[in-house]
């Protein structure tokens, strides 16, 4: 079983909702640690379920719809699939079907999710907002912390 993936969720052409996906980019230009991997998942969150459950721990970084101001930043360690905030577009639906199937398979991984709150009115484009550009670096800053934390637990490896 592989340690941990970085997984960024989203849809690159609506904006905001791409937030995970542009973190991932950066991330892939970066030294991670060799037991790190970095994964674009794109809209298609079905097709992540063989990959996700080869993992013992998933960082999860996705845009969030939750009545917080734009460039709210949470970070959660959700356990069940209605843990998760209000996340964007359908194909988090499956992702909620992805942890349900993962907890019927005893084959959870654990999971730190990043939600980055965006507008409820997602805009056609390719750019961050000013509001969740601004957060990008409390955002990387967590996902170090976070392996930091992983790394100094028993439960890392």
């Amino acid at each position: 079983m592989k340690n941990v993936l970085i997984l960024g969720i989203g849809n690159l052409v609506l904006n905001d909702a791409g937030v995970g996906i542009h973190i991932i980019h950066m991330l892939k230009s970066m030294s991670m640690p060799d037991d790190v991997d970095l994964l674009d998942g794109g809209t298609d969150t079905v097709k992540l379920l063989d990959t996700m459950q080869q993992y013992k721990h998933l960082i999860l970084i996705d845009a969030a719809i939750d009545n917080n101001p734009p460039g709210t930043v949470q970070r959660l360690s959700p356990r069940i699939s209605t843990d998760y905030p209000q996340l964007l577009n359908n194909h988090h639906n499956n992702l909620y079907d992805i942890i349900a199937a993962l907890n019927h398979c005893n084959q959870v991984p654990s999971v730190e999710l990043l939600a980055i709150s965006v507008s409820n009115n997602p805009t056609i484009g390719v750019q961050l907002s000013p509001e969740v550009r601004r957060v990008i670096p409390q955002v990387m800053q967590l996902i170090f912390e976070i392996l930091d934390d992983m790394h100094r637990t028993r439960y890392y490896r």
